[in-house]
């Protein structure tokens, strides 16, 4: 008998122990190999199981649970198929580095190692693309492997933890122990680095400022701004966390990544001190490595990462901070501001991302570009805009502007299919917050069916689809590498709207641009998730170049 007088399942403790720390909600598809588990919200008045419609979907939103909170997204689901189809949420979460913790029912432990029905090998199914993988034989130790969990996906550089439970484990019964919740390791920065940076700083004349990575909150937000007006530093954010700054803020230059301003990476190529601030300097955010030249970049670089593996991973720093975000923000308030110089650097910076983000013109009756400056400007400061991965994001990027921290969901991963299951985890942790998904209709189809989930709990998003009848990210890599030459790219799509009734959820299609405004207020004042359908030329396929001139600059080359 546990120390309160009772006894639990492995699968109530389960529950049990998520409950303790902290977690409200649980996203999975049910199956039969965690029956216990699902007994076990059954009997909790904590936490909620909120059931997807397949387990890609469910993961995805884990991982926006993730991101928003900065706590690990919960997901369940069953072995095999159901594991298999949950890995590409995990590799958005390993990739994104959003605390996620999957659990994954596994076959009886008598049945082990024969290749019993959907088994697998979950560590090494997993072991590329988690923090830590592991499988849970014993049901009394329960308790320390998810307190375990917890304290990896958030601590360092956060990410996905993978659990596998075996079906047969969560029936046993077994005393219920005191649960303390686990906590995450704040790292500090040191003080001899601090003093570093701001000599580096001071020697500067063309400093740039990158921010990005997991682990900031708006405290941490505000105290770097501080940080920045002090100092009169040009301020860019990494590929899809472009929410880190303000971006109506006269300091903000733009983000850093594919599809980046060409006068922005100009600046970036000038700049003599960068300080990349949380990111890890991938391809994305590097536009292919091209931006800092590795493993020495000839701008002088200090990066800041709480995950001390990605310190001197790609690029060799001038210096090197292992911090948490948050404490390394506070930090900064103890600094002592420089003289700046540079201020008509900054200046023209800012000039150049004012010039970047207003409406291009482009093919067709619809104009993306516009759509996107019209709801920047009458959509709410917490707007939560959500996006999986295409060229109709590139629209979204450019033209809409982030105001606060937690108001960007989008894989930096380049997921397709993110965007709907992220709006429906973004509405049910902020139900009183608009939240708008962008898709592609390739990127819808790929988990529209979440739209399912959102109406069964009242999760009213507004999902806009830019269908322009193509897979247009591929397209555009194919007419620039084999021009004419169309295989697999053109799609014969379902009627949205209609399909969005169906599910329960209001629909309309918008075929000119003016009509847009009107279609957004019904969509808002539907009482249920919407979902309006653009009907986008194809031959608009990027902000800059259409179809045809990218066809023509290909065979011409």
């Amino acid at each position: 008998m546990g120390a309160n007088g009772t006894e639990r399942t492995g699968g109530e403790l389960i529950v049990d122990t998520l409950s303790a720390n902290g977690a409200t909600l649980a996203f999975g598809v049910p199956g039969e190999s965690f029956l216990a588990v699902l007994d076990g919200f059954y009997g909790s008045n904590q936490m909620e199981f909120v059931i997807s419609r397949q387990e890609g979907g469910a993961a995805m939103m884990a991982d926006a649970y993730g991101k928003l909170t900065g706590r690990p997204g919960i997901c369940f689901v069953t072995r095999g198929p159901g594991a298999t189809n949950a890995s590409s949420g995990v590799h958005i979460a390993y990739q994104d580095s959003s605390p996620m913790i999957l659990f994954i029912g596994q076959v009886g432990r008598s049945m082990l190692d024969r290749e019993a029905f959907q088994e697998i090998d979950y560590r090494r199914m997993f072991g590329q693309m988690s923090k830590w993988t592991a499988e849970i034989s014993d049901a009394t130790r329960i308790p320390e492997y998810i307190n375990r969990a917890f304290h990896v996906a958030t601590s360092g550089r956060p990410g996905p933890v993978v659990l596998a439970l075996p079906e047969d484990m969560l029936r046993d019964r077994v005393a219920k122990p005191e649960i303390v919740p686990a906590g995450a390791v704040t790292i500090t920065p040191g003080t001899d680095a601090v003093r570093h940076l701001r000599q580096l700083l001071a020697a500067a004349e063309r400093p740039l400022v990158m921010l990005g990575g997991r682990g900031w909150d708006q405290t941490a937000c505000e105290a770097f701004r501080s940080f920045a007006e002090t100092n009169y530093l040009p301020v860019t954010c990494a590929f899809r966390y472009q929410d880190l700054f303000d971006n109506d803020h006269p300091l903000y230059a733009g983000d850093v990544g594919i599809g980046v301003n060409p006068k922005l990476a100009e600046h970036i190529g000038k700049a003599d001190l960068v300080l990349a601030l949380g990111p890890r300097l991938g391809e994305m955010t590097t536009n292919g490595y091209t931006l800092f030249e590795p493993p020495w970049p000839r701008q002088k670089l200090v990066h800041v990462h709480a995950g001390v593996e990605e310190l001197g991973r790609v690029y060799e720093p001038e210096l090197a901070i292992n911090a948490s975000m948050t404490a390394f923000a506070k930090a900064l308030g103890d600094v002592e501001p420089v003289h700046a110089t540079w201020h008509a650097w900054t200046d023209d910076a800012r000039a150049d991302f004012e010039a970047w983000s207003k409406p291009t013109l482009g093919a067709g009756d619809v104009q993306l570009s516009q759509i996107v400056a019209w709801l920047r400007e009458n959509t709410p400061d917490d707007t939560i805009i959500c996006n999986g991965a295409g060229n109709y994001t590139s629209w979204v990027h450019r033209f809409y502007r982030y105001r606060r921290h937690g108001t960007q969901l989008a894989p930096t991963s380049g997921s397709m299919g993110y965007g709907t299951p992220a709006a429906v985890a973004a509405k049910l942790v902020h139900p009183d917050r608009t939240v708008i998904s962008f898709a592609g209709d390739g990127c819808f189809m790929m988990n529209g069916q979440e739209i399912a989930t959102a109406a069964q709990y009242g999760a009213n998003i507004i999902v806009i689809v830019a269908n322009n009848r193509m897979l247009g990210t591929i397209r555009m890599h194919q007419e620039r590498a084999y021009p004419g030459r169309v295989v697999g790219t053109d799609l014969i799509n379902p009627d949205f709207a209609a399909l969005a009734q169906a599910y329960g959820a209001h629909g309309e299609k918008v075929t000119r641009t003016e009509d847009f405004a009107d279609a957004f207020e019904r969509a808002s004042n539907a009482g249920r998730p919407a979902m309006i359908e653009l009907e986008i030329d194809p031959e608009a396929l990027t902000p800059g170049a259409g179809l045809s001139a990218i066809r023509e600059a290909a065979q011409n080359a």
